[in-house]
């Protein structure tokens, strides 16, 4: 077959193998987060259930569609919500009635969360502003005892008794905490992604002014906003937290795969202030070598996900009431090593040069100091943001594909864009990257064979890497799905006769959608 067999449809296959739920966002434009919290276990003094939450979060970047996250991590029982609704606030517990849209989770208005899981609502077109607030509002039918919030949260939420969720004015009880909502993604065209920062109570923004939202990762967000830099910043900082036990908060190096590298369309990662808490505590004692063998696990994770990971110095904390020469010591060797040239961080945000007394470089600088000695006040979390060097955020760049030049045939490099199509050389069989996202082999007249089940994500190519692996890339540069046989040489594929889609490397068949004979 001429080239002619590689052409570009101009309408996808109308075929589906596998469920989705009906959307009116765009599936081409990537999910990325606008806002979170990371998860804890979380009391109260009375039940939510049979009452209304109103949060009110504060986003990062502009979306034109919304979508939330409730979680049940803690729970030992279900977690049952209904009546969600997402809003834009006008003042205190009040929001405007002409924004109001109704969530659903999987097209039903009620959703049974089980204990540990969460549930994620299906997308609604709602043009999200930047930098700005949003409400996220449901009615609690049935809440486990054991909770899931997060504490310290420097911003009102409300709760009222009943199903008010609908109502733009609610008679309610204003909480300085978040409980089951810890995430809001947006879709936008635009995006080049998120950045997640991970700490403790720096990050998390305590002593900040309440309400204000000038936690560091919001100044950050601003600034990316200012400059034209369309990133999410999601904030997974728990005040208390350490970097190796439980307490406030699983740990770090538990929660890390969960709250860092599991954020949607996360593409950089901003480790901060955990380890302050390990070396004020004491249990265990942290030291530089094992500090840094927890930063390296990171790194190394991070990079087997494409993620890249900025590294921290530690902020300078003299005067506190744990703080001792001893461990005074810790923290200079281990700032020292991120700074150094043996460190593998892609990129290092300098929070002690940001905030240190030039006279007196083991304590805050006086004007940056909330009073306590250990956290900064406005000025010391905007000096923060400060120092993040926005050339960090650099777009994606996909690897340039070409379309294949024989009949069913790829070579490395060759590969599919959105809605272009391979047939093989009788005419009988095609290979599509649908416009809904999913990797489709079908027999003619339009019969699906095999699937990569990648439908309604962000697919943008397809490729057949140098080392003989099928990869479908997401616009984040995120793989969707892989055939999973890299480590090829002169690796080629072929759509054959008989209707199996291959691999082969020099010497035998390496992959296959065993398809043959359908």
């Amino acid at each position: 077959m001429a080239s002619s067999s590689f052409k570009t449809l101009a309408t996808t296959i109308a075929l589906a193998l596998s469920a989705s739920s009906a959307s009116a966002t765009s599936v081409l434009d990537p999910w990325v987060g606008t806002w979170g919290v990371a998860p804890q276990s979380y009391s109260s003094a009375t039940s939510p259930t049979g009452k209304t939450l109103r949060h009110i979060v504060h986003t990062s970047m502009a979306g034109t569609a919304l979508r939330v996250t409730v979680s049940n991590l803690y729970g030992t029982t279900p977690l049952t919500l209904s009546d969600v609704h997402a809003a834009l606030p006008t003042s205190g517990s009040s929001v405007d009635p002409a924004t109001d849209h109704v969530l659903t989770f999987a097209g039903n208005t009620t959703v049974s969360v089980a204990p540990g899981a969460t549930a994620t609502s299906d997308g609604i077109d709602f043009p999200v502003p930047a930098t700005a607030n949003v409400a996220v509002t449901f009615y609690v039918q049935q809440a486990p005892a054991a909770l899931t919030g997060h504490s310290f949260s420097q911003q009102d939420r409300y709760e009222a008794s009943g199903d008010v969720s609908g109502s733009p004015v609610i008679s309610a009880q204003a909480i300085g905490d978040y409980e089951f909502l810890t995430n809001v993604d947006v879709q936008s065209p635009t995006t080049r992604g998120a950045v997640v920062a991970i700490g403790a109570s720096i990050t998390d923004g305590y002593a900040s002014t309440y309400g204000a939202n000038h936690r560091w990762p919001n100044r950050l967000a601003e600034r990316l906003q200012s400059a034209g830099i369309d990133v999410g910043v999601i904030n997974e900082g728990i005040s208390g937290n350490n970097l190796f036990a439980d307490g406030s908060g699983d740990s770090g190096l538990k929660r890390f795969d969960r709250d860092a590298l599991g954020q949607a369309g996360v593409r950089w990662v901003i480790f901060s202030d955990d380890p302050l808490n390990d070396l004020g505590n004491g249990n265990p004692q942290a030291t530089a070598p094992n500090v840094i063998a927890a930063l390296q696990s990171f790194i190394d994770k991070s990079h087997a996900k494409g993620v890249r990971f900025a590294c921290s110095t530690l902020t300078p904390w003299e005067g506190s009431s744990n703080w001792t020469a001893a461990r005074e010591a810790v923290r200079g060797d281990i700032n020292a090593w991120i700074r150094g040239s043996t460190s593998t961080c892609d990129a290092v945000i300098d929070q002690d040069a940001a905030t240190h007394d030039p006279a007196h470089p083991t304590a805050f600088l006086p004007a940056f100091d909330s009073g306590d000695h250990l956290h900064p006040n406005d000025a010391g979390y905007a000096a923060i943001a400060g120092a993040v060097n926005l050339a960090l955020f650099t777009p994606v760049s996909l690897s340039a594909v070409t379309a294949p030049t024989g009949c069913g045939s790829f070579q490395p490099g060759n590969g599919l864009l959105p809605n272009q199509a391979i047939h093989s050389c009788d005419g009988r069989f095609t290979l599509i990257l649908q416009g809904d996202g999913n990797l489709v082999l079908y027999k003619e007249p339009g019969i699906p064979l095999w699937a990569a089940n990648t439908v309604n994500q962000d697919s943008a190519q397809l490729e057949l890497t140098p080392s003989g692996d099928f990869i479908v890339y997401g616009k984040l540069g995120e793989q969707l799905w892989r055939s999973g046989n890299a480590g090829q040489t002169a690796a080629q594929a072929f759509l054959q006769g008989d209707g199996n889609l291959v691999i082969y490397g020099p010497t035998q068949a390496v992959w296959a959608s065993n398809t043959a004979g359908q």
